[in-house]
């Protein structure tokens, strides 16, 4: 099967087979309209260019260590300082991280805003083609890049809250322009996504109503509609996330009921649960998630460098249930914490003990993958938790010793949009909706052989919904998102650390297990004002309309 992979200044993959079938397309306005606008070729050429907003966003790209957000949370613990280019522990215990000139780490007004001009202007251009290739695919064009537009400025009200909504090619004379309250920003994103999706082919996999296989990885209805269940939480559009669950559904998506490790290590391309990914090639686009993710002892095993910067905190491994669905415990399941997990559990954690690349984890003090102490200096390059992240890893590979790594990252799954649904249904009328935002949540649940929640009241059922969100979606880029959303990022961060286990091998094999505090005794800073992170200093210099959020002086 033929794949294309296609670039726009940075790498935006689609998909891949051999370096003849990239396309690297320099930024666009060093691109005449004539040239653009000469054949479909060009114009799609073009038009999957934009997608770079979505292709270098992903937490995985690029050439160094890969961004996961989940360790500016409570479940992913980063042990460098900033020998690697991260900057998570400087703004997790710095108040100086982020001031009220830049939103620090976050930062992306400018690369954003620059992609939404790009976007614009092919916008305002494309009805003028109709004639020349055809009303439907001019339309399917525009639907593309109406998404791409939508997701920048997903990307940014989720920072700033209320940004500038430019939605057509404005000139030096429409420069000072005033941010739109954040309540009209996700209304502006949420008819986008409503009006554009049905333009788009439905995604159903296998059949017509999908993009043929030279176009995998184009966005869908599926995606569409996924993405705007996601946009409407944040907007507490509850109404909205619902019926775009539904629509996903409708469209064709499914839980993979093969099994939860499957989606990750599966037949991506041909899964019904996967509605959005970013592709990566061997030998043509890739990053380098193995080097900095994979356990130590790999290293030694191997013959090569790792960085293993990563470890899953105890918060989040204490989290997963008994395969019965009990409550984990450390004083009733001490003496074997490992076993008798939910298959969530042993797909996403590698422990002491795991079997692992021909081996067993040895997490221990002085064993293989070893364990240290958190710093505040340099990087570990070994578990500071006792556990490394078992998720998008593939065990048996060793291609990305000399090629580097290509695991596709999966953006919108439909396990998301069930706990989207059940979220929202709850919260729309609990009275009325808690028996299908129930089934919403133990289908995600059921697919792992868990037993059923049942609850009487809306308070315990979000606490069921927070937890299921946490574990099945962990590593994935969603956690500190969700406290930021729910309003809860002050009380789980602020004050805080988290927490790893130290274990000892004792003399008989056995092994001692001890709780530690993974953050060196610092504790952990998120303020009120972090909800909404300051507008940039040189936006605010240019365009003196534009005001900065409250708290940033």
């Amino acid at each position: 099967m033929k794949k294309t992979i296609l670039t726009m200044g940075l790498a935006a993959v689609l998909g891949g087979s051999s370096c003849s079938d990239v396309l690297d397309l320099n930024p666009g306005d060093r691109f005449s309209p004539a040239t653009v606008w000469s054949s479909t070729t060009t114009v799609d050429n073009y038009v999957l260019g934009l997608y770079s907003i979505i292709g270098t966003n992903v937490e995985i790209y690029g050439s160094g260590a890969p961004k996961l957000s989940d360790a500016f949370s409570d479940i992913l613990k980063c042990s460098d300082w900033d020998q690697y280019g991260t900057s998570f522990n400087k703004s997790l215990f710095q108040e100086s991280a982020f001031n009220s000139t830049s939103a620090g780490a976050f930062e992306c007004w400018a690369s954003h805003y620059d992609r939404i001009r790009r976007e614009n202007e092919f916008l305002r251009d494309a009805p003028s083609y109709k004639s020349k290739f055809g009303e439907e695919w001019i339309n399917t064009r525009i639907a593309e890049v109406r998404f791409c537009r939508a997701y920048a400025y997903f990307l940014l009200c989720r920072v700033y809250g209320g940004v500038i909504l430019r939605t057509e090619v404005d000139g030096p004379e429409k420069n000072d322009k005033a941010r739109s309250s954040e309540e009209d920003c996700w209304d502006f994103i949420i008819t986008e996504l409503q009006e554009l999706a049905p333009m788009l082919p439905m995604g159903k996999k296998g059949t017509a109503d999908d993009w043929d296989n030279s176009n995998y990885g184009r966005v869908t209805q599926q995606s569409a509609y996924g993405l705007l269940s996601r946009v409407a939480l944040y907007a507490q559009r509850w109404d909205v996330a619902v019926d775009a669950a539904r629509k996903v559904a409708e469209c064709g998506a499914d839980l993979d009921w093969s099994g939860y490790a499957n989606v990750f290590d599966g037949d991506i391309q041909n899964n019904k649960e996967i509605l959005l990914a970013v592709d990566f090639a061997k030998d043509v686009i890739t990053h380098r998630y193995d080097m900095y993710m994979r356990p130590s002892g790999d290293g030694t095993t191997l013959n090569c460098t790792l960085y293993s910067i990563y470890s899953p905190t105890s918060e989040l491994v204490d989290s997963y249930e008994m395969a019965d669905g009990t409550e984990f415990s450390w004083e009733k399941y001490g003496n074997a914490p490992y076993e008798n997990r939910e298959p969530r559990f042993y797909a996403t954690i590698l422990y002491n003990g795991a079997s692992w690349m021909d081996r067993t984890i040895e997490s221990y003090v002085g064993g293989l993958d070893g364990y240290k102490d958190y710093e505040d200096a340099g990087a570990t390059t070994t578990t500071v938790t006792g556990y490394y992240l078992r998720k998008y890893l593939k065990d048996g590979d060793t291609s990305w010793i000399t090629r580097y790594s290509d695991q596709t990252w999966i953006l919108i799954r439909y396990a998301e949009v069930l706990l989207n649904k059940a979220e929202a249904l709850a919260e729309l009328d609990w009275n009325k909706n808690s028996a299908e935002a129930l089934q919403a949540l133990n289908d995600v649940r059921r697919r792992v052989g868990l037993p059923a929640r049942q609850t009487a009241s809306k308070e315990e059922f979000m606490e069921y919904l927070r937890h299921e969100r946490m574990v099945e979606l962990a590593g994935e880029g969603f956690r500190y998102w969700d406290l930021r959303r729910w309003r809860l990022a002050v009380d789980v961060i602020n004050g805080s650390n988290v927490h790893g286990v130290k274990i000892t091998k004792n003399a008989d094999n056995t092994f001692s297990y001890e709780q530690v505090d993974a953050d060196a005794g610092n504790k952990r800073i998120f303020y009120e004002r972090y909800y909404r992170f300051a507008i940039p200093e040189d936006e605010r210099s240019k365009n003196p309309l534009c005001t900065n959020n409250d708290g940033w002086v």
